[in-house]
């Protein structure tokens, strides 16, 4: 199976974001750049919720998201019912965000990780799969209101 991933990120990740496409075009992903498309200064809203409405309508499997400390971008794009957005800054966080949270956005602080770390983390998230049994019970209560 083809996994479709929609990327986006503000201007402090634009950098992250087009290193993170260059790695994932050399692999079986297809990618759908949600922006932005320079370093000239943006608002992160805009791009967390494209990216957050592509994974809600079944457009893109995965999203990955990024800002400088991915705080504002993630808290907008779990703001989505039905996305559940991880902020990792290592791989181990966000293979248990999978296992565990059944995360379906991957966010990264563009200014606090490197760019061996985020692609460990990228790698491992794509990879890794929700575990189901104890978790999900938890899971279903995430949307509740």
């Amino acid at each position: 199976m083809i996994i479709t991933v929609s990327i986006g990120s503000d201007h402090a990740g634009f950098d992250l974001k087009k290193q993170i496409i260059d790695y994932l075009k050399n692999k079986s992903f297809i990618l759908i750049d949600k922006g932005c498309f320079s370093e000239e200064r943006v608002d992160y809203p805009d791009f967390a919720h494209n990216t957050a409405e592509s994974v809600i309508t079944k457009e893109s499997d995965f999203g990955i998201l990024m800002c400088g400390s991915g705080n504002g971008i993630n808290m907008t794009a779990n703001k989505h019912k039905g996305i559940r957005a991880a902020l990792c800054w290592n791989s181990e966080i966000a293979a248990m965000a999978r296992q565990h949270n059944d995360a379906n956005v991957l966010v990264l602080p563009a200014r606090y990780i490197t760019i061996s770390e985020a692609l460990k983390c990228v790698d491992v998230f794509l990879s890794e799969k929700f575990e189901g049994g104890r978790h999900l019970q938890r899971v279903k209560k995430i949307d509740l209101f």
